[in-house]
């Protein structure tokens, strides 16, 4: 058995290790198009089921075509570059272009994509672009989008709006995998493949609080400059509490500061942070802090108003107001800060989105992703393999 998170998208290179100790036949051109033509008798059989086409499923698929594991399964509610695209056009990045042009250019697939889609496309603006610059990331999901656009079937790849209910696995008969269609394109009811790749995200983590009379404010919505100016009437006396200090943070602190500044002059905000400022520092072939460090216009904006040595005499201080606590004071700071604000963001990382009910020779599984190895633990720590 074998099931595996999608790869890291900027190691598309490696895909070949993510796939040994797989034994499998592939099927014909024509076998995988009967298929698709979905048998009340037989249960269609694909070499892969990819679950989720965001980033990382794009980047799945793209490695399981350069490995010739096809046809492939692939499984989303709507196939328009996941969280990236509904929710974060309007972020900068905190990735320089290049990686961006990289990733399009991990695998064959994608780069014939690229030169099969009419120029100018996605993939000719990011080139286009200062490669050592960051960008926004509606230019990256739009290269995402023309990606899942070209990963049809004339490349091995089927397309079925829905989601996974549940994944199992036996020594006879491998995954079994039960789907829930969309309404609006029938499929059907189970599949059987020899590999699952589960790329179905995370979300935003929200933490309990000692204060309730406050309205929370999701990230989603903090992180979209049109969206949270909409949502916050523009002419009331509003405090805003904005928790945490990563990059996501800091891009909320920086929205909120420009409504203050402009449209929403009665806007204050409280920002609660456990640690100094942290930066991502690209090393000789590594990025320190790649994942919580701050980069990019953010970095500059956060070291040119939001240090301790800055603050005070930066405009921002106008409007914000710095609390420091630490995780063990942490409780006791909010219940003597919180009940002044009107609103709170939290901006304190993300969490993995439920998984499929999975099964291993008729029993639940539960597992648990290691980041080292890109595949799964049991409650044991056992390799699910």
């Amino acid at each position: 058995m074998l099931l595996l998170r999608a790869p890291n998208p900027m190691e598309m290179r490696t895909a070949r290790r993510l796939f040994l100790a797989m034994n499998t036949t592939s099927p014909s051109r024509n076998s995988a198009t009967c298929q698709r033509h979905f048998s009340q008798k037989k249960i269609p059989k694909y070499q892969a089921v990819v679950v989720g086409a965001g980033p990382g499923g794009i980047a799945a698929v793209g490695n399981l075509l350069e490995v010739k594991k096809g046809p492939v399964l692939w499984i989303d509610e709507l196939f328009q570059g996941g969280r990236l695209n509904q929710y974060y056009r309007e972020v900068p990045s905190n990735t320089k272009v290049k990686r961006f042009v990289d990733y399009a250019d991990g695998v064959e697939p994608f780069r014939a994509i690229a030169k099969e889609t009419k120029a100018p496309n996605a993939y000719t603006h990011l080139k286009g672009l200062d490669q050592e610059d960051t960008c926004h990331i509606a230019q990256a999901a739009d290269l995402c989008i023309m990606l899942t656009k070209g990963l049809d079937e004339s490349k091995g790849v089927y397309k079925q709006p829905g989601s996974v209910s549940s994944a199992s696995w036996t020594e006879a008969s491998k995954w079994t995998v039960t789907l829930k269609s969309d309404e609006k394109f029938p499929g059907p009811e189970s599949v059987s493949s020899d590999l699952v790749v589960l790329c179905n995200g995370s979300a935003p983590t929200s933490g309990p609080l000692p204060v309730k009379t406050i309205q929370e404010i999701g990230l989603d919505p903090a992180l979209k400059p049109s969206l949270i100016s909409s949502l916050l009437p523009s002419d009331a006396a509003l405090t805003i509490a904005v928790i945490g200090a990563s990059h996501s943070a800091i891009l909320v602190l920086r929205n909120l500061y420009n409504l203050a500044s402009s449209s929403h002059p009665k806007l204050r905000i409280k920002w609660f942070t456990r640690h100094p400022l942290r930066y991502a520092v690209e090393k000789d072939g590594w990025i320190l802090r790649d994942n919580t460090g701050l980069k990019g216009a953010v970095a500059t904006w956060a070291k040119e108003n939001l240090e301790e040595d800055v603050l005070p005499a930066s405009d921002v201080s106008k409007c914000l107001e710095k609390v420091s606590t630490t995780k063990a004071k942490e409780q006791e700071t909010y219940l003597e800060h919180l009940p002044s604000c009107t609103h709170v963001v939290q901006a304190i990382g993300f969490h993995h989105n439920e998984l499929p009910v999975l099964e291993r020779e008729g029993e639940r599984l539960e597992v648990k992703f290691n980041n080292e190895t890109g595949g799964f633990e049991d409650k044991k720590g056992e390799r699910v393999a």
